[in-house]
């Protein structure tokens, strides 16, 4: 396999991963606080890194891939807040498309400066990945017969962007620090991340009852970790716009789940976008 099917098939795996992630914390917010839930999943998988790191003694990584990992895993934990209290705002469908959409975005146009331009296919690949992921977070609402449609805020569109712009920019900070080793890279993330979501809990602590998260988010920081560990990989195969955007088609996974399970069917341009997906990882593989 060359590079940028390997990159492809991890970022693939990562998506698959994180879009687990989702649907499992997706599932936990339905009876305690999203937060909560991302704050106990982030502790549980830092104890875990440090334990698997100090337990086999891994060698440390020099400080600048520490540095960029736990700068990438603080700024993304206040961007995920951000998120969160955009998609409290208003109508969630433009919102998280427009955060999505930025996600990866941001690391695309970095790597057009940082590596130059990318062959023919690839950027075909990047165009149609581009379009794919609006379609599958802009799926409209369901609505009950008669219901009012519910605005998007001009401030909910606002956080959605910076949130986007946070994760976009978390992927690029990752993969400078994947030169590193890449258990003491995402425990310096978790560590800085846990941190960050500390402080959030502090400054605006959730009204709710503070329990029933931590199974939930258990399993969701784990998955999460693991796709973590499987985009970090995946930029050190290839070009970082290809991994990040392979890697940002994570709402598909969730998407499939909530179908899978709940029975929650994708809409139309859900079900067009997951087709287009498709055809950008074929040509982003080549």
């Amino acid at each position: 396999m060359n590079s940028s099917g390997a990159a492809a098939g991890l970022g693939l795996m990562s998506a698959a991963t994180w879009g687990g992630s989702d649907f499992v914390g997706g599932l936990g917010a339905r009876r305690a606080p999203a937060l909560l839930l991302v704050a106990s999943g982030h502790i549980f998988s830092l104890l875990v890194l440090l334990a698997i790191c100090l337990g086999i003694r891994l060698a440390v990584p020099g400080p600048h891939f520490l540095l960029y990992a736990a700068l990438g895993g603080f700024e993304g934990s206040l961007a995920l807040a951000v998120f969160y209290r955009a998609l409290a705002m208003g109508a969630m469908g433009l919102t998280a498309a427009l955060t999505g959409l930025l996600t990866a975005l941001v690391p695309v146009l970095f790597s057009l400066f940082h590596d130059g331009l990318p062959t023919p296919l690839t950027a075909a690949g990047l165009a149609i990945g581009l379009a794919a992921i609006w379609l599958i977070t802009h799926g409209p609402a369901a609505r009950a017969p008669g219901a009012k449609e519910i605005p998007t805020p001009p401030a909910a569109l606002l956080l959605g962007a910076l949130a986007g712009l946070g994760f976009g920019t978390q992927l690029i900070l990752f993969k400078m620090a994947s030169g590193g080793g890449m258990m003491w890279v995402m425990t310096s993330a978790r560590a800085a991340g846990v941190v960050a979501l500390l402080l959030v809990l502090l400054a605006m602590p959730p009204k709710a009852p503070w329990r029933g998260f931590w199974l939930f988010g258990i399993l969701a920081g784990a998955l999460d970790t693991v796709g973590n560990l499987f985009y970090l990989q995946a930029t050190r195969f290839g070009r970082l716009d290809v991994a990040a955007l392979v890697c940002s088609l994570y709402p598909a996974g969730t998407i499939l789940l909530a179908a899978l399970v709940l029975r929650e069917w994708p809409t139309r341009s859900q079900w067009a976008g997951i087709v287009l997906a498709l055809g950008a990882v074929a040509l982003l593989s080549v």
